[in-house]
């Protein structure tokens, strides 16, 4: 963070100083709110969760080196105090954005968006200091923890938005106001608390509702919902896509061998060749979105192309290739799952098998209320008509329609089995697994089927290679 006095910040969120000998003392490190994260200069935002109480750690931080202690009480060791904490870093968010010197890009989508952040990211930092959000650390409390991370060396911040509501992505914007703002496509994510695509629609675009007129919003001309959202903005507008019509556009989309997308990239600068190191053709999308971002803050479409052949995967467990030394290929996509990015990496691990056998390890779809049991039969079906060699579902009812749809769509049953748990899971793949095959391992974050692909690696612990 910019460096910043106690005084200064309580003044700023609006809180009481307790215990501190001099307010003058200044906050160099960052704002964490991990106890573990300390470090000499830092200040630490103390939240009371269902099993743990940060203000307990109070003491543990400052002898760690935290400077003070953000608190809704006195906590015996500097703090400063204020009536609610989540609210106060927005407030210092905020404070630390206006003083920077940064560009703010901001994105947002149902599908895609970590890995398209990350490709930003990437990106942008082989041309100037780049701050980018951790993970998915796109809410509330972790947006303004990213924005806090910024330095006076920081030229551009890059800040995944999500939402579970109309309002979210504008409170999001007004704690962090954009010059760039990026909407990749409206599916059907959350699409059980939202009510339907149009509501989708509604919250995504109030990120481009906040741009200024010298902004830029970057808009998916493959989706129509996304496209029909420059409306709704005052600000210039870059289409990116496979469509005719798309200011940054592909052509000649084809796979690799090993499942990896290359095509040609358009701009309105010129045109350049990319192979990505990701997997899966979907991800050509969220590349033309990074291309689109950099294209508009100044790169030439050689730079872009270079740099996108260049970046690989930040975040964990979306779609982390392994290979084992038995030649077993296991990709770990456990992160989270929607009907759009399941289809997406059914045919990714299509592409890379090719010649092989092919699992898909599925799990439950979260929060698709009224669409469950249609979207989870749709997605097992289209197992079956991928080819992939066999379908594990993992878990309960919902995992039980996954294996109903695959059922139903194949020719003997065989095609598909459900099971239990992850540990069924794995024992059955322990038992089953030959040198060659390719695991896709997938659900929403809640199942927690990453511990089938950790498992399947620990079996071979120190002979996995990444790719």
């Amino acid at each position: 963070m910019i460096a910043l006095s106690l005084a200064e910040i309580a003044t700023v969120v609006g809180g009481q100083t307790y215990d501190i000998p001099d307010p003058q003392v200044r906050v160099t490190g960052p704002v964490v709110r991990d106890s573990r994260e300390v470090e000499p200069g830092s200040l630490f935002a103390a939240f009371a969760g269902e099993r743990v109480d940060g203000h307990d750690y109070a003491a543990d931080v400052v002898a760690k080196g935290a400077v003070a202690v953000l608190a809704t009480r006195p906590v015996g060791v500097p703090a400063i105090v204020v009536d609610d904490v989540k609210a106060a870093l927005g407030a210092l968010a905020r404070h630390v954005v206006a003083r920077l010197g940064a560009t703010l890009v901001a994105l947002t989508g149902s599908a895609g968006k970590t890995s398209t952040k990350d490709l930003i990211a990437q990106v942008l930092r082989s041309k100037a200091p780049t701050v980018f959000t951790p993970g998915s650390f796109n809410n509330e409390i972790g947006l303004p923890l990213t924005a806090l991370s910024a330095t006076d060396e920081t030229q551009f911040l890059v800040l995944e938005m999500g939402a579970r509501g109309i309002g979210h992505i504008r409170y999001l914007t007004d704690l962090t106001p954009p010059k760039v703002g990026l909407v990749l496509n409206v599916g059907t994510a959350h699409i059980g608390e939202f009510g339907g695509r149009e509501q989708i629609a509604q919250a995504k675009g109030e990120l481009v509702e906040a741009l200024p007129a010298d902004g830029t919003a970057i808009l998916n001309a493959d989706d129509p919902l996304v496209k029909a959202m420059a409306s709704r903005t005052k600000a210039k507008v870059l289409l990116f896509g496979e469509a005719a019509e798309a200011d940054i556009r592909a052509e000649n989309v084809r796979l690799t061998e090993n499942g990896r997308p290359s095509f040609s990239l358009h701009t309105p600068s010129g045109c350049s060749e990319v192979t990505l190191r990701l997997y899966g053709e979907h991800h050509v999308s969220n590349a033309l979105a990074a291309a689109a971002v950099a294209h508009d803050l100044g790169m030439s479409v050689e730079e872009i192309a270079l740099a996108l052949s260049e970046a690989g995967t930040l975040s964990r467990w979306r779609m982390e290739v392994t290979e084992r030394p038995d030649g077993v290929t296991i990709v770990n996509d456990a992160y989270n799952a929607n009907p759009e990015s399941m289809r997406a990496a059914l045919r990714a691990l299509v592409a890379m098998g090719k010649g092989r056998r092919t699992w898909a390890v599925l799990g439950q779809m979260a929060e698709l209320g009224d669409d469950a049991l249609a979207e989870h039969d749709a997605v097992g079906r289209l197992a079956v008509r991928l080819n992939v060699s066999k379908l594990v579902a993992v878990g309960g009812r919902e995992a039980s329609w996954l294996r109903l749809g695959a059922y139903n769509e194949g020719s003997w049953g065989e095609e598909s089995v459900h099971v239990s748990d992850a540990q069924a899971a794995i024992d059955l793949l322990r038992s089953e697994l030959r040198p060659g095959d390719v695991v896709l391992v997938k659900a929403s974050r809640s199942v927690g089927l990453e511990s089938v692909a950790q498992a399947l690696l620990d079996d071979v612990q120190g002979g996995a290679d990444a790719r």
